[in-house]
């Protein structure tokens, strides 16, 4: 019987993940999404980190026929294309959280305000949720009118 190639090196869930998202800008990219509001090529491309065009080309790609991302025309400039979470996306949200509050425990000059990362680790079932429901509606945690930190302050949660 011949031997079929496999498409990942191992069953271990952690080498699956490691895979898809371990590389240095896929998680970049959907942090950018969830806490930014980007959604197209030129927003990722003007990231503080700078990543090369040919690599977000190829990260986009990937993560659209992994099923994280859809690729949706823009409703009002036909050059370009809408970047959004599908639900596998959406669920890497306690992920993004968990790395923002280890990253910030363990180098605390990064650029997270302590406010934030009270609300995260105060009740961070409700802020998952919170975060699912306004980019499903279009926002983000930190940009526009209805973000997720404007909704916090309405309801008198941000410190």
């Amino acid at each position: 019987m011949e031997k079929t190639k496999r498409s990942r090196r191992s069953d271990c869930p952690i080498s699956y993940s490691l895979d898809l998202l371990g590389d240095s800008w896929s998680l970049l990219i959907i942090r950018d999404i969830v806490f930014a509001d980007k959604k197209t090529f030129g927003e990722f491309l003007a990231s503080d980190e700078g990543i090369a065009r040919n690599i977000l080309t190829n990260r986009l790609t990937t993560l659209t026929q992994k099923g994280i991302l859809t690729k949706q025309p823009h409703p009002s400039d036909k050059r370009k294309d809408l970047y959004q979470l599908t639900e596998a996306g959406l669920d890497l949200i306690p992920i993004l959280l968990d790395l923002s509050l280890w990253g910030a425990k363990h180098e605390p000059a990064t650029s997270e305000s302590q406010a934030w990362l009270a609300n995260v680790q105060a009740d961070k079932d409700t802020l998952v949720g919170l975060i699912r429901e306004t980019l499903k509606e279009g926002g983000s945690v930190f940009t526009g009118p209805d973000s997720v930190m404007n909704k916090l302050e309405r309801l008198g949660k941000m410190k």
